[in-house]
């Protein structure tokens, strides 16, 4: 039992040098609206991720396209000598979690307050390469 499970750990450690990771905290944008960005680039390869965010109209995707922009650099950093188009990088993972709410009210008829919840989120977008065409 020791044997499979320091097997499965070398395993996932071998898997985690194939990733690249960049995350983007306290995002003042709902998790709702930035998962809708998300979804469209999940699975998809780098260069036509970045081509979806900068022609989409929401507001969220620009903090995407930097939040891809950066993961691209984290691969550059560990690998100074390879090619961006020969990796074939795609968008392995990318979640969207509801980071602190900034909690105000706002008056309301008849004496009475509405409380308003000022949304905000963290997203962490994973890189994968695609050794398939090596």
């Amino acid at each position: 039992m020791g044997v499979r499970k320091k097997l499965r750990a070398d395993q996932r450690k071998e898997e985690r040098k194939q990733t690249y990771v960049a995350k983007l905290k306290g995002c003042p944008t709902s998790p709702r609206k930035m998962r809708l960005v998300a979804d469209l680039i999940r699975g998809v390869e780098v260069e036509k991720a970045l081509q979806i965010l900068k022609f989409n109209p929401k507001h969220s995707s620009e903090n995407l396209e930097k939040l891809l922009l950066s993961a691209i650099a984290n691969w550059q950093a560990k690998n100074e000598d390879a090619n961006i188009e020969d990796a074939g990088l795609f968008v392995k993972e990318i979640y969207v979690d509801s980071a602190t709410m900034l909690k105000r009210l706002r008056t309301a008829p008849q004496g009475r307050a509405h409380r308003i919840r000022k949304r905000s989120n963290h997203v962490t977008l994973i890189l994968g390469e695609n050794n398939l065409s090596n």
